[in-house]
């Protein structure tokens, strides 16, 4: 905390769990998207000087010990992002269990009472489909796929084969 300056010690000190837990979902979401900004910025901001001075001292070992303030507040965001990330998960589950719950009462009083769904109409019971009737003999389709057929199909794609076989033992 000690290399943040007070407007990004406000925004760490928001995603302490105290302060996260008086938050609703939209409002965790909300504070998420600050937290992400402020870590990609801190983030950019140590990384580029730490490559210039990689390139600078020629080893990354040696250009490690600087930019450690860069590194710190980096780091503190990206502490505080993993807490409200989190707190935003927990919510996100909670509402989507309540939804669940919510729909599937609606449903089964509807199925029970016929109570109307919320901004539609009254539900009726589905009617079965009445499908064309069965006629006696095969027509169309149905009188192309008998037994018989399908052998004479099977036959003709078999001597196909034996044909382009012994061509191709023959090159």
């Amino acid at each position: 905390m000690a290399v943040l300056n007070k407007a990004e010690g406000r925004l760490v000190a928001e995603t302490e769990l105290d302060a996260l837990a008086g938050l609703g979902e939209d409002e965790a979401i909300e504070l998420e998207a600050r937290v992400r900004r402020a870590r990609d910025k801190a983030v950019g901001q140590y990384r580029r000087p730490a490559s210039a001075a990689v390139a600078e001292h020629a080893a990354r070992g040696m250009a490690y010990p600087e930019n450690q303030r860069a590194r710190a507040r980096a780091e503190a965001f990206e502490r505080a992002l993993a807490r409200a990330s989190h707190r935003v998960a927990v919510l996100a589950k909670e509402s989507a269990a309540s939804l669940r719950k919510e729909r599937l009462d609606v449903a089964r009083a509807a199925k029970r009472g016929g109570r109307a769904w919320p901004g539609g109409e009254e539900m009726v019971p589905r009617q079965r489909r009445k499908g064309p009737e069965v006629t006696p003999e095969p027509t169309g389709e149905r009188a192309l796929r008998s037994a018989a057929r399908e052998r004479q199909r099977a036959e003709t794609l078999s001597q196909g084969a034996r044909k382009q076989a012994k061509r191709d033992s023959k090159r």
